[in-house]
């Protein structure tokens, strides 16, 4: 695959606002640590990021048939960016009693970010070849987990020689950069809808969801695996290896880092035989979504610590074996026009299910131990599977997409 301008554009834009986000968080969650000495009221930063992500996936319709695609996402970065200055000037004057106000800026930069990321999703197809599809999809990936994979760990060794305001002011410089790189994208033609009732533009990727029968199907399947999913955050993970694995904290993060870098290995053989999985792209979700469900299952018990990591490493790398394929799926299941809305749908679902999946999951978990999530949620993937076993003749690569 030969790497055109505008995917390299987008691809480093993303990649840039993707440094300076997992950044701005930590620093983020360190002010708000370090004012309240409270892990409880840490914890409200991803709620607060991902509640605010699901109120934009619903509302980024309105916006789709009135601002070009390309604009709309260098616009949302520029919006973070400007944000982000503020939360800068504002942070040094930051007590124990206003705290607060640093959770209306993330919320507001979430916000702007719930309606970057879809974009996104929906301008591969505009920049790339479909018979590339597979090989773009798999490269942003690689790159994305990358980035996650080495930042957090960044981060934290910035927090040693960086104070947090310092640390924004850097966020800023790679926000700018992102900005500027999204800005200088071809504009790409989409088709207004405008016409349309605001409710018809909210309601356009629900209905395309409907009356699509692989996109009902991904739907379904989506809210059971980010459901089955949340099992595997942070706290829960770090319950599950205090309380079943009886091994001290590193072992977190090296289970941790196991799962990012199968997520990293998923993405290369995607690349790397992506004409054999273009040609098979239901039997790679398939397979890749039960070996998940045989993976949790193992996982919840077992009590070895190596074999948690290894069993980790096979969750990422699985994982990304079956979403790959299925976002080539969605990208060639409708027309480019349809696919903003679909995409926004699909993001409000996952957004909405992974905070209530969370809850649910951390509650049930103090009730019935940390081991039974993990069979919950194996069960709950088998479920996926089953249904992507019963329509696998609907995963394939439409052909009437330029």
């Amino acid at each position: 695959m030969k790497l055109n301008k505008n995917f390299t554009l987008l691809l480093l834009g993303h990649s840039f606002a993707n440094m300076g986000d997992v950044l701005y968080i930590v620093s983020v969650i360190s002010v708000i640590f370090n004012l309240t000495d409270s892990a409880t009221v840490s914890s409200f930063v991803p709620f607060t990021i991902t509640s605010s992500m699901f109120v934009s996936s619903m509302l980024t319709p309105l916006l789709v048939g009135k601002v070009n695609l390309k604009w709309l996402m260098a616009w949302s970065q520029i919006g973070k960016t400007i944000l982000l200055v503020i939360l800068g000037l504002m942070i040094v004057g930051i007590t124990a009693s206003n705290y607060y106000l640093i959770f209306l800026i993330i919320g507001l930069i979430a916000i702007l970010d719930g309606c970057a990321n879809p974009i996104r999703q929906t301008l591969i197809p505009y920049y790339v070849n479909p018979i590339d599809l597979i090989k773009a999809n798999g490269i942003a990936e690689t790159v994305t987990q990358i980035i996650q994979a080495v930042m957090w760990f960044v981060g934290s060794l910035f927090l040693i020689v960086l104070s947090p305001q310092q640390l924004i002011w850097l966020v800023g410089c790679l926000f700018v950069i992102s900005s500027v790189l999204l800005s200088l994208l071809e504009t790409v033609s989409h088709t207004s809808s405008e016409q349309k009732g605001k409710l018809e533009q909210l309601k356009e990727g629900w209905k395309t969801l409907l009356i699509t029968p692989v996109l009902k199907r991904i739907a379904l399947i989506d809210t059971l695996e980010t459901i089955a999913g949340t099992v595997w955050i942070a706290a829960i993970l770090y319950v599950f290896v205090n309380d079943a694995l009886h091994v001290d904290e590193k072992w977190w993060g090296f289970i941790n880092g196991a799962f990012f870098l199968g997520l990293i290995i998923g993405s290369i053989f995607c690349i790397k035989y992506s004409s054999f999985v273009e040609k098979n792209l239901g039997t790679f979700i398939f397979v890749g979504s039960f070996t998940c469900f045989l993976v949790t299952i193992f996982f919840s018990l077992n009590s070895n610590p190596l074999m948690a990591l290894c069993l980790s490493l096979f969750m990422g790398l699985f994982g990304q074996i079956k979403y790959i394929p299925q976002q080539t799926v969605i990208q060639t299941s409708v027309t480019k026009e349809e696919l903003s809305t679909v995409y926004t749908s699909l993001s409000a679902i996952g957004t909405g299910m992974f905070g209530a999946g969370s809850l649910a999951m951390g509650i049930l978990a103090d009730l019935f131990g940390v081991r039974s999530v993990f069979i919950l949620s194996g069960i709950m993937i088998a479920l996926a599977s089953t249904i992507v076993y019963k329509y696998k003749q609907l995963f394939v690569r439409k052909l009437f997409q330029k």
